[in-house]
């Protein structure tokens, strides 16, 4: 057993007949982040890499947008009654020249799709925090096709319980540069993107993030505020990340499997053919 999955007995049925057996799940677990001591989200995520999480998510959210912005992100093992439920809260000191306005925080309107919120508005208040992609920079097709594959052997959790979602960025090279995997899909992008914070390392401007689940609206923002012009996933977007990243400038990829895929905004670069989509 890992931090990222409890193994449980459990009562297989098969063709071959029934018994009991081992298998391995994914674990969920909230986790409370507060700024300054202040509670402003609590998300169901996979244990580990709690730090990322958390300067993620205040990236995403327009609270940080460099690394100074965080003096420290301490993790409390000792809040809780119980040995299980020590260590599900992180405690983030902003630096000196940060603004923290816990009003401002916007998750729970972003991770619903029946906010309510009107779709272009909801664009608009993004670019309020996060400058468009001027020059978006990525893979061709040939190159990007091979993607998926890389990361399906990188996924080490998901292989043992199949319960995970994984975010990837790649290097202009076609390399993974970081992945992380959780049962929610924003949890696992924003521990990408908050390694990518902590280590100094935005924007990932020649960068390519790859999904392994459908592409939602927040995931298109989230890319966003990490500077990622290419994101690219292997099943579909929604319809409010394809306006969303016509209007960001940012080349949106769904669809990605084998040699076949679906650009919904932007353009690949030209290879044997050109594979570019409208904007």
């Amino acid at each position: 057993m890992s931090d990222s999955s409890k193994r449980f007995i459990i009562h297989k049925v098969s063709p071959g007949g029934a018994g009991a057996e081992g298998d391995e799940v994914a674990r969920e677990d909230p986790l409370e982040i507060r700024v300054e001591g202040k509670s402003v989200a609590v998300v169901m995520r996979t244990p580990g890499h709690d730090r990322e999480l958390a300067a993620g998510f205040l990236l995403s959210e327009g609270v940080v947008s460099k690394p100074d912005d965080i003096f420290e992100i301490s993790e409390c093992p000792s809040h809780a009654d119980s040995p299980d439920e020590r260590g599900n809260l992180v405690d983030v000191l902003l630096g000196a020249g940060a603004d923290f306005d816990a009003e401002s925080l916007t998750r729970h309107v972003f991770s619903s799709s029946s906010c309510g919120v009107c779709g272009k508005a909801t664009i608009d208040s993004v670019f309020g925090n996060f400058p468009k992609i001027e020059v978006s920079r990525g893979p061709d097709a040939e190159r990007l096709a091979g993607y998926p594959a890389k990361l399906r052997v990188a996924q080490a959790t998901f292989e043992k319980t199949g319960g995970l979602h994984a975010s990837a960025v790649f290097d202009p090279g076609g390399e993974i540069v970081v992945l992380r995997e959780d049962v929610g899909r924003h949890n696992a992008l924003d521990k990408v993107i908050g390694h990518a914070l902590l280590g100094g390392r935005l924007p990932l401007s020649d960068h390519t993030l790859l999904l392994s689940g459908r592409i939602s609206f927040e995931l298109m923002q989230k890319a966003l505020a990490a500077g990622i012009p290419t994101v690219a996933g292997i099943s579909a977007p929604s319809s409010l990340a394809v306006e969303f990243a016509r209007e960001s400038g940012q080349t949106l990829v769904g669809f990605l499997r084998g040699e076949t895929m679906n650009v919904y905004a932007g353009s690949l670069p030209e290879k044997d053919g050109d594979l570019g989509g409208e904007n």
